[in-house]
Protein backbone atom coordinates (compact mmCIF):
# COMPACT_ATOMS: atom_id res chain seq x y z
CA UNK A 1 0.00 0.00 0.00
CA UNK A 2 2.96 2.31 0.51
CA UNK A 3 4.24 1.89 -2.55
CA UNK A 4 1.08 2.46 -3.82
CA UNK A 5 0.72 5.95 -2.21
CA UNK A 6 4.89 6.52 -3.30
CA UNK A 7 3.80 5.85 -7.06
CA UNK A 8 0.94 8.38 -6.70
CA UNK A 9 2.89 11.16 -5.06
CA UNK A 10 5.72 10.99 -8.06
CA UNK A 11 2.83 10.88 -10.25
CA UNK A 12 1.47 13.88 -8.91
CA UNK A 13 4.55 15.25 -8.95
CA UNK A 14 5.52 15.30 -12.24
CA UNK A 15 2.48 16.46 -12.94
CA UNK A 16 2.63 19.71 -11.21
CA UNK A 17 6.18 20.42 -12.85
CA UNK A 18 4.42 19.70 -16.10
CA UNK A 19 1.60 22.35 -15.33
CA UNK A 20 4.55 24.82 -13.66
CA UNK A 21 6.40 24.04 -17.10
CA UNK A 22 3.93 24.79 -19.45
CA UNK A 23 3.05 28.16 -17.72
CA UNK A 24 6.50 29.44 -17.76
CA UNK A 25 6.72 28.36 -21.16
CA UNK A 26 3.42 30.74 -22.23
CA UNK A 27 4.87 33.70 -20.07
CA UNK A 28 8.15 33.88 -21.73
CA UNK A 29 7.40 32.88 -24.96
CA UNK A 30 9.41 30.64 -27.39
CA UNK A 31 12.61 31.36 -29.20
CA UNK A 32 11.66 31.26 -33.02
CA UNK A 33 14.91 33.41 -33.78
CA UNK A 34 13.00 36.32 -34.20
CA UNK A 35 13.93 37.92 -31.07
CA UNK A 36 14.08 40.92 -32.64
CA UNK A 37 11.24 41.30 -34.10
CA UNK A 38 9.51 40.47 -37.78
CA UNK A 39 10.33 42.91 -40.23
CA UNK A 40 7.37 44.08 -42.06
CA UNK A 41 8.57 44.32 -45.31
CA UNK A 42 4.88 47.01 -46.35
CA UNK A 43 5.37 48.98 -43.07
CA UNK A 44 6.59 52.68 -43.00
CA UNK A 45 10.56 51.64 -42.04
CA UNK A 46 10.67 55.49 -40.51
CA UNK A 47 7.17 55.00 -38.30
CA UNK A 48 9.43 53.66 -35.20
CA UNK A 49 12.04 56.29 -35.29
CA UNK A 50 11.20 59.51 -33.34
CA UNK A 51 8.86 62.29 -34.88
CA UNK A 52 11.15 64.97 -37.49
CA UNK A 53 10.47 68.06 -36.73
CA UNK A 54 10.59 70.00 -40.12
CA UNK A 55 10.82 73.13 -39.56
CA UNK A 56 14.12 72.69 -38.08
CA UNK A 57 15.37 72.31 -41.42
CA UNK A 58 14.85 75.47 -42.02
CA UNK A 59 16.67 77.44 -38.73
CA UNK A 60 19.42 79.68 -39.21
CA UNK A 61 21.82 79.72 -36.84
CA UNK A 62 23.06 83.28 -36.21
CA UNK A 63 26.48 83.95 -34.70
CA UNK A 64 27.08 83.75 -30.89
CA UNK A 65 27.67 87.45 -30.61
CA UNK A 66 24.30 88.34 -31.56
CA UNK A 67 22.77 90.60 -34.46
CA UNK A 68 25.12 93.54 -35.77
CA UNK A 69 24.13 97.20 -36.27
CA UNK A 70 24.45 99.47 -39.07
CA UNK A 71 27.38 100.96 -37.72
CA UNK A 72 28.79 97.40 -36.72
CA UNK A 73 28.61 96.05 -40.08
CA UNK A 74 29.92 99.15 -41.95
CA UNK A 75 33.23 98.89 -39.99
CA UNK A 76 33.12 94.60 -39.89
CA UNK A 77 32.58 94.73 -44.09
CA UNK A 78 33.93 98.18 -45.08
CA UNK A 79 36.05 96.33 -47.70
CA UNK A 80 33.00 94.69 -49.08
CA UNK A 81 30.61 97.87 -50.20
CA UNK A 82 31.49 98.98 -53.61
CA UNK A 83 32.33 102.64 -53.99
CA UNK A 84 30.34 105.04 -55.58
CA UNK A 85 31.29 105.43 -59.61
CA UNK A 86 32.61 108.24 -60.82
CA UNK A 87 30.95 110.65 -62.66
CA UNK A 88 32.18 110.38 -66.57
CA UNK A 89 34.56 113.07 -67.51
CA UNK A 90 33.51 114.51 -70.78
CA UNK A 91 36.39 115.27 -72.88
CA UNK A 92 36.54 117.27 -76.63
CA UNK A 93 35.03 120.17 -78.40
CA UNK A 94 31.58 118.91 -77.01
CA UNK A 95 32.10 118.76 -73.26
CA UNK A 96 30.50 121.84 -71.94
CA UNK A 97 27.41 121.16 -73.79
CA UNK A 98 27.21 116.95 -72.34
CA UNK A 99 27.43 118.44 -69.26
CA UNK A 100 25.05 121.16 -69.75
CA UNK A 101 22.45 118.13 -70.48
CA UNK A 102 23.50 116.43 -67.21
CA UNK A 103 22.86 119.28 -64.98
CA UNK A 104 18.98 117.86 -66.49
CA UNK A 105 19.31 114.62 -66.67
CA UNK A 106 21.62 113.02 -64.08
CA UNK A 107 21.86 109.37 -66.05
CA UNK A 108 23.24 111.04 -69.28
CA UNK A 109 26.21 109.38 -70.06
CA UNK A 110 28.10 110.12 -73.09
CA UNK A 111 29.73 106.52 -73.72
CA UNK A 112 25.64 104.85 -73.81
CA UNK A 113 24.32 107.38 -76.44
CA UNK A 114 27.49 106.79 -78.60
CA UNK A 115 26.46 102.93 -78.57
CA UNK A 116 23.11 103.78 -79.08
CA UNK A 117 23.82 106.34 -81.61
CA UNK A 118 25.66 103.41 -83.36
CA UNK A 119 23.20 101.08 -83.19
CA UNK A 120 20.67 104.13 -84.79
CA UNK A 121 23.15 104.72 -87.71
CA UNK A 122 22.96 101.00 -88.96
CA UNK A 123 19.35 100.42 -88.39
CA UNK A 124 18.08 103.98 -90.16
CA UNK A 125 20.86 103.33 -92.64
CA UNK A 126 19.07 99.72 -93.30
CA UNK A 127 15.54 100.78 -93.30
CA UNK A 128 16.08 103.40 -95.89
CA UNK A 129 17.52 101.23 -98.32
CA UNK A 130 14.68 98.73 -97.88
CA UNK A 131 12.07 101.62 -98.28
CA UNK A 132 10.75 100.35 -94.67
CA UNK A 133 9.31 103.63 -93.77
CA UNK A 134 7.41 101.37 -90.48
CA UNK A 135 10.92 101.43 -88.68
CA UNK A 136 12.23 104.32 -89.89
CA UNK A 137 9.36 106.72 -88.23
CA UNK A 138 10.09 105.96 -84.50
CA UNK A 139 13.47 106.60 -85.12
CA UNK A 140 13.30 110.16 -86.98
CA UNK A 141 11.50 113.74 -86.48
CA UNK A 142 8.58 114.54 -88.53
CA UNK A 143 11.14 116.78 -90.82
CA UNK A 144 13.60 114.13 -91.09
CA UNK A 145 10.94 111.81 -91.59
CA UNK A 146 8.86 113.52 -94.35
CA UNK A 147 12.46 113.96 -96.64
CA UNK A 148 13.22 109.99 -96.44
CA UNK A 149 9.85 109.00 -97.20
CA UNK A 150 9.94 111.34 -100.50
CA UNK A 151 13.03 109.70 -101.59
CA UNK A 152 11.82 106.51 -101.34
CA UNK A 153 8.20 107.24 -102.62
CA UNK A 154 10.00 108.95 -105.75
CA UNK A 155 12.82 105.36 -105.91
CA UNK A 156 9.60 103.20 -105.65
CA UNK A 157 7.69 105.47 -108.34
CA UNK A 158 10.45 104.95 -111.01
CA UNK A 159 10.74 101.38 -110.01
CA UNK A 160 14.40 101.93 -109.05
CA UNK A 161 16.03 99.58 -105.97
CA UNK A 162 18.64 100.91 -103.77
CA UNK A 163 21.49 98.77 -102.33
CA UNK A 164 22.97 99.38 -99.45
CA UNK A 165 25.92 97.52 -97.32
CA UNK A 166 27.31 99.31 -94.15
CA UNK A 167 30.70 97.32 -94.33
CA UNK A 168 31.58 98.77 -90.48
CA UNK A 169 31.40 102.21 -88.61
CA UNK A 170 35.03 103.03 -88.10
CA UNK A 171 34.44 105.88 -85.97
CA UNK A 172 31.83 107.71 -84.45
CA UNK A 173 32.45 111.07 -82.07
CA UNK A 174 30.17 113.55 -80.12
CA UNK A 175 31.18 116.90 -82.25
CA UNK A 176 28.63 119.11 -80.74
CA UNK A 177 26.47 118.55 -78.05
CA UNK A 178 24.08 121.16 -75.65
CA UNK A 179 20.44 122.29 -74.83
CA UNK A 180 18.21 124.24 -77.52
CA UNK A 181 15.48 125.41 -75.81
CA UNK A 182 13.91 122.65 -73.85
CA UNK A 183 15.77 119.76 -76.03
CA UNK A 184 18.97 118.58 -75.61
CA UNK A 185 21.09 117.67 -78.90
CA UNK A 186 24.04 115.95 -79.67
CA UNK A 187 26.25 116.28 -82.90
CA UNK A 188 27.54 112.88 -83.67
CA UNK A 189 30.42 112.24 -86.42
CA UNK A 190 30.12 109.35 -88.40
CA UNK A 191 32.92 107.44 -90.39
CA UNK A 192 31.86 104.10 -92.18
CA UNK A 193 32.75 102.13 -94.97
CA UNK A 194 29.62 101.46 -97.51
CA UNK A 195 28.76 99.91 -100.57
CA UNK A 196 25.68 101.30 -102.61
CA UNK A 197 24.20 100.26 -106.10
CA UNK A 198 20.99 102.12 -107.19
CA UNK A 199 19.39 100.28 -110.12
CA UNK A 200 16.87 100.83 -112.26
CA UNK A 201 13.66 98.62 -113.23
CA UNK A 202 15.64 96.52 -115.51
CA UNK A 203 18.59 95.82 -113.34
CA UNK A 204 20.84 98.35 -114.51
CA UNK A 205 23.45 100.06 -112.09
CA UNK A 206 22.56 103.62 -113.00
CA UNK A 207 24.92 104.79 -109.39
CA UNK A 208 27.21 102.77 -107.10
CA UNK A 209 29.57 99.72 -107.66
CA UNK A 210 28.91 96.26 -105.84
CA UNK A 211 32.37 95.94 -106.25
CA UNK A 212 33.92 99.24 -104.85
CA UNK A 213 33.70 99.93 -101.03
CA UNK A 214 33.55 103.59 -100.31
CA UNK A 215 34.27 105.62 -97.33
CA UNK A 216 31.93 108.23 -95.82
CA UNK A 217 31.80 110.83 -93.48
CA UNK A 218 28.39 112.12 -91.93
CA UNK A 219 27.08 114.02 -89.20
CA UNK A 220 23.92 113.24 -87.67
CA UNK A 221 22.18 115.46 -85.06
CA UNK A 222 19.61 113.23 -82.35
CA UNK A 223 17.64 115.39 -80.40
CA UNK A 224 15.04 114.68 -77.01
CA UNK A 225 13.50 116.43 -73.65
CA UNK A 226 15.78 115.40 -71.26
CA UNK A 227 12.95 116.10 -68.77
CA UNK A 228 10.81 113.73 -70.75
CA UNK A 229 10.00 110.51 -69.83
CA UNK A 230 10.28 108.80 -73.20
CA UNK A 231 14.30 107.88 -73.69
CA UNK A 232 14.40 107.56 -77.09
CA UNK A 233 16.56 110.09 -79.61
CA UNK A 234 15.33 110.89 -83.18
CA UNK A 235 17.40 111.94 -86.03
CA UNK A 236 16.73 115.49 -85.97
CA UNK A 237 19.26 116.76 -89.00
CA UNK A 238 21.92 115.16 -91.66
CA UNK A 239 24.32 116.54 -93.46
CA UNK A 240 28.08 115.58 -95.50
CA UNK A 241 31.02 117.60 -95.79
CA UNK A 242 31.00 118.42 -99.81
Amino acid sequence: MGGDFQFFDIILFAMIAIFLILRLRNALGRRDGHEGGYKDLFSDPNKDKPPHDETRDNIVHLPDNGVENDADYASTHADEVSPEPEPEVFEGPAAIGLEEIRSIDAKFSAKEFIGGARAAFEMILGAYAAGDTQALKPLLSSDVYENFEGAIKERVANGESLEETLVGIIGAEIVEAGMTGDEAAVTVKFISEQISTLRDKGGVIIDGDPAKVIRRVDFWTFSRDPRSRNPNWVLTETHSPH
